[in-house]
């Protein structure tokens, strides 16, 4: 898979990203969410960081999917969602 990156600022709170593309005449909208999920939200304090976003995301939206996890900071770590459904469009465009 090809991909196109497009930068997204830090910024606190949830960012929804909806993009309208064409790749060879079809048109696809694809929705994103980034989420920055903080340490010390984890409502078990835990040392290990992988076992805090697993709690972190247990109970999310079910009509978004993890997409990527980004660089962690002292604080936070970005996260990206898609949603469910366009998850599965795409994936329908990669066997065509």
């Amino acid at each position: 898979m090809s991909y196109i990156a497009i930068p997204i600022s830090s910024m606190p709170g949830k960012q929804d990203i909806d993009i309208d593309v064409t790749i060879n005449g079809q048109k696809q909208a694809l929705h994103y969410r980034v989420e920055l999920l903080y340490w010390g939200d984890c409502a078990v304090p835990t040392f290990d960081r992988v076992e805090c976003i697993q709690q972190l995301l247990v109970n999310y939206d079910r009509n978004w999917t993890l997409y990527y996890i980004g660089s962690p900071t002292d604080e936070f770590v970005p996260i990206t969602f898609v949603k469910k459904e366009d998850l599965l469009k795409q994936r329908r465009m990669l066997r065509a």
